[in-house]
């Protein structure tokens, strides 16, 4: 090869070594970014105060429900949460399960209407659970779960609406109050919602032992509902590693092209 071939080949090898450095030093800022971006789009998921689950509680029997609590803040721990329970379809059960590190208080009011439950009148149902962290509370990056045995749940109504208050330890109080419409987009801070499903033949639902035994036993462990919490978050990590692995792979494409049109 003669001179002259070696001197134009250098310079265009060089050029396509500063391409390739370029293109390195480029692809963990893309991957970074799109990470980001994932994250962005998830988060709303994960910062609705939520009631769970979505949708096996039963009409007329009893439920062990989950308000799911994550932190949406990066400089603040949240460190109260009150619930106020629906007043047009009374819950005469409400126990809460213990949570550590959590101080827990059940208040009730007066009827406007009695309700009767096992054969007996009731004039007063709970009407507010609050919970009030004992040390940090939900700290950034983390969630709480605070499970709840109900009951009776409604016979005549498809859902329950609970409207949160959620208190950061900067005083910051975030009102998770506002109905979800029925083909309307998601408002900024959605109620939790219970939705309901038909009851059973035996006419309590899927609780209908607990409902002979005087509704005193119905407390369950809330451990499947956290696993499937923990497999959700699991599924958006591995999206998200699946789309950085997909734009460096683009990233290299076009490099490899660029290399065979020069």
């Amino acid at each position: 090869m003669s001179k002259i071939s070696k001197m134009t080949q250098m310079p265009q090898q060089q050029s396509d070594a500063s391409r390739t450095r370029r293109l390195a030093r480029r692809l963990p800022l893309v991957g970074a970014a799109a990470v980001g971006s994932v994250v962005l789009l998830a988060a709303p998921a994960f910062a609705h105060v939520s009631v769970q689950p979505a949708g096996a509680a039963p009409k007329g029997g009893y439920a062990t429900v989950n308000f799911k609590v994550p932190n949406e803040r990066d400089d603040a721990s949240t460190v109260k949460l009150e619930v106020t329970l629906p007043t047009e379809h009374p819950l005469a059960s409400v126990m809460p399960q213990p949570v550590p590190g959590w101080k827990v208080d059940v208040k009730k009011s007066k009827l406007a209407k009695p309700i009767e439950m096992h054969g007996e009148k009731i004039n007063e149902a709970p009407s507010k659970i609050t919970w009030t962290a004992e040390d940090k509370g939900v700290e950034p990056g983390q969630f709480q779960q605070f499970p709840v045995s109900v009951g009776m749940l409604p016979e005549d109504a498809d859902q329950v609406v609970f409207k949160a208050l959620q208190t950061y330890d900067d005083k910051e109080v975030v009102r998770w109050i506002e109905p979800t419409e029925e083909g309307a987009p998601e408002p900024e801070n959605p109620a939790p919602v219970l939705k309901l499903t038909a009851a059973e033949e035996d006419g309590h639902g899927a609780a209908g032992a607990d409902d002979k035994s005087g509704g005193k036993d119905h407390l369950k462990n809330a451990a499947a509902t956290e696993d499937a919490a923990a497999g959700d978050t699991t599924a958006r990590v591995l999206g998200a590693i699946g789309i950085v692995v997909g734009i460096i792979g683009v990233g290299f494409g076009v490099f490899a092209g660029r290399r065979r049109s020069a």
